[in-house]
């Protein structure tokens, strides 16, 4: 086939059939936008995961510099000496301590610029703010109290923090929120199949003449067929690129900028999904439209275009 032959077919077939190709873009583009907001609140849940995980079990969080305002923490950030005091005193909380780690300040504020890459608040946090930690797994994790009440006012610990009930609860919202955004957009990938199907039929009517007169000079179905097929790539082409469009102005003006404030206040203090996590499920969505086009429309043809 003559691509000049192929692309005057598929710039007739469009502009004869304008309001079926928009038909096509826009419901491409509700499924593809559907589909990667199911995506990004799954890739929100591991974002918070590595964040939030740690805080499943009992954070001992040191004293700094900036912690004058707690009473154990009024002579300034914590000693060695006390750190090896509340290690000393974790070894004598066995069994119930099952294990223990120390993360220091420069681990906790390299964790801490990766897990708030897409925030604010990474310029505005000096490395010397963020507390060193020791990371308690419990061999019972009800028994919480315990440990609160061992560590809490000793000398060099600032706080002690165990935020299991937030993190469920954030958890299940964020993966309630995934679960229907991909029901959702299954859905509309049935009333796209159904669509272009339906799009695909009427347009070969309207060309039953052209299409009769190629079969009578002996054209091949790959030759009657790549138009139908071509245009029906570009509309859903057309869509998934719209649908990464709003997905990036979700993330980058929503999520962000409002839900951030929403859910941090002014200090920003949340771990959520940039731009670059909608660059990275973009092939995807891009691969998705061309697989639905080329696989429905191929269908639609063999059906209702006989050769």
């Amino acid at each position: 086939m003559r691509p000049a032959f192929l692309l005057g077919e598929v710039a007739n077939g469009l502009r004869r059939n304008t309001s079926m190709f928009v038909s096509v873009v826009l419901v491409t583009m509700v499924s593809l936008f559907f589909l990667g907001s199911g995506l990004l609140a799954q890739q929100q849940v591991d974002t918070a995961k590595g964040y939030w995980y740690d805080k499943v079990q009992v954070s001992v969080y040191l004293c700094t510099a900036d912690s004058a305002d707690v009473s154990a923490c009024a002579a300034g950030a914590a000693t060695a000496q006390q750190r090896d005091q509340v290690r000393s005193d974790l070894d004598g909380l066995d069994p119930l301590v099952e294990n223990y780690w120390f993360e220091s300040n420069e681990e906790a504020y390299e964790r801490f610029q990766d897990q708030f890459r897409n925030s604010a608040v990474v310029e505005n946090i000096p490395q010397e703010s963020i507390p060193e930690s020791f990371r308690v797994q419990l061999a019972d994790p009800q028994k919480y109290e315990v440990v609160a009440a061992a560590f809490d006012g000793a000398p060099g610990v600032e706080s002690v923090e165990d935020q299991r009930e937030l993190v469920d609860k954030l958890f299940a919202f964020l993966n309630v929120v995934s679960v229907a955004s991909v029901a959702l957009a299954g859905a509309m990938v049935i009333c796209s199949v159904v669509l272009i199907s339906t799009t695909i039929r009427l347009t070969a009517w309207s060309r039953r003449r052209e299409t009769g007169i190629m079969r009578l000079v002996g054209a091949s179905a790959f030759t009657i067929h790549a138009p139908f097929v071509v245009e029906t790539v570009i509309a859903t082409m057309l869509g998934a690129a719209l649908a990464i469009g709003l997905l990036w102005a979700m993330v980058s003006y929503g999520v962000s900028g409002f839900l951030t404030e929403l859910l941090a206040g002014e200090s920003g203090l949340v771990a959520l999904v940039g731009a670059a996590d909608v660059w990275l499920i973009s092939p995807l969505l891009l691969a998705g439209a061309v697989a639905l086009a080329v696989v429905t429309s191929w269908l639609a043809l063999r059906r209702y275009v006989q050769v």
